[in-house]
């Protein structure tokens, strides 16, 4: 099976569990998915299957929205409910607008330090694996956009939130840097993605879905169309003269689209055959070749 499937992810699995779900339920071996969400996240969770995973790279950067709820009082060693309390409890004692003044300074251009519980990879393993083994872990801090920041509500110790975050930020690292600010500590005690790039809740799957839909058409019907994947690039549809000449990795001259870097080429209204970039004019050249 071939596509992008988009999960609603249930608290309590790792991003791992779903990709061995959808496997089972599709018969795909190649499953990938495209941004963690940790267990104890709920939401948005894209992954490509089959021929589609090579076009991970092209979904590396898209932006991620986020709902959930920030816990002040006392931080963790995961910067997350998950975790175990670090240090003395200690009392709020900040409003809510203190709060949200104290918020300001995490909007834009940050640098951000990773949790050292985190999928980060460090020399190639990661750091999670590093810091459960009691080992150090050199995590570096790392260049991210959060375009927008709120704290919506507050009530008793816990203040709800909306964040949209450039690819690569960590939510919990935010609340936990908030606590450190508020001057009491402070975890991630809930998180709900509800946008990753162009894909919303409105388009998930559950997992029960799935699982009731498995091994049957169904899956496929409702994954979505093909030429509506990475909105970006311009569609074209070739015959299979041209077909053949991009399957054996040749340049080939198409329409002029603007000037558009990259163009998504099909064989028919829903086979996508491959992705192509401009080298000049409207000469292209493949980058990715399904097949």
């Amino acid at each position: 099976m071939n596509g992008l499937l988009v999960l609603d992810k249930p608290s309590g699995l790792t991003s791992h569990d779903v990709v061995a779900i959808v496997r089972r339920a599709t018969g795909e071996k190649s499953v990938g998915h495209l941004g963690t969400l940790d267990p104890m996240a709920t939401g948005v969770l894209p992954l490509l299957l089959g021929k589609y995973t090579r076009l991970a790279q092209f979904f590396g950067q898209a932006e991620k929205s986020y709902e959930g709820r920030i816990r002040f009082g006392f931080a963790t060693d995961t910067f997350d409910a998950e975790g175990t309390a670090v240090g003395e409890a200690q009392v709020l004692t900040k409003s809510l607008e203190e709060l949200r003044a104290l918020a300001v300074a995490f909007r834009g251009a940050i640098d951000q330090v990773p949790p050292v519980y985190s999928a980060k990879k460090i020399n190639g393993v990661a750091a999670h694996k590093l810091a459960r083994a009691g080992a150090e872990v050199p995590v570096k801090a790392a260049r991210i956009m959060i375009h927008d920041f709120e704290l919506t509500g507050l009530e008793g110790e816990t203040a709800a939130f909306t964040m949209r975050v450039s690819a690569g930020g960590y939510v919990r690292s935010v609340a936990h840097e908030l606590g450190q600010m508020a001057g009491c500590g402070a975890h991630l005690a809930s998180l709900r993605r509800t946008r990753a790039g162009a894909f919303t809740l409105a388009e998930t799957m559950t997992v029960d879905q799935l699982k009731v839909a498995a091994g049957s058409a169904e899956i496929e019907a409702m994954l979505p169309h093909p030429r509506t994947l990475l909105p970006e690039m311009p569609s074209v549809t070739v015959d299979e003269q041209l077909a053949g000449r991009l399957r054996n990795g040749m340049q080939v001259n198409l329409p002029d689209f603007s000037q558009a870097p990259l163009v998504k080429v099909f064989t028919t209204p829903t086979d996508l055959l491959a992705i192509v970039r401009r080298v000049a004019g409207t000469l292209m050249q493949p980058i990715v070749v399904m097949g």
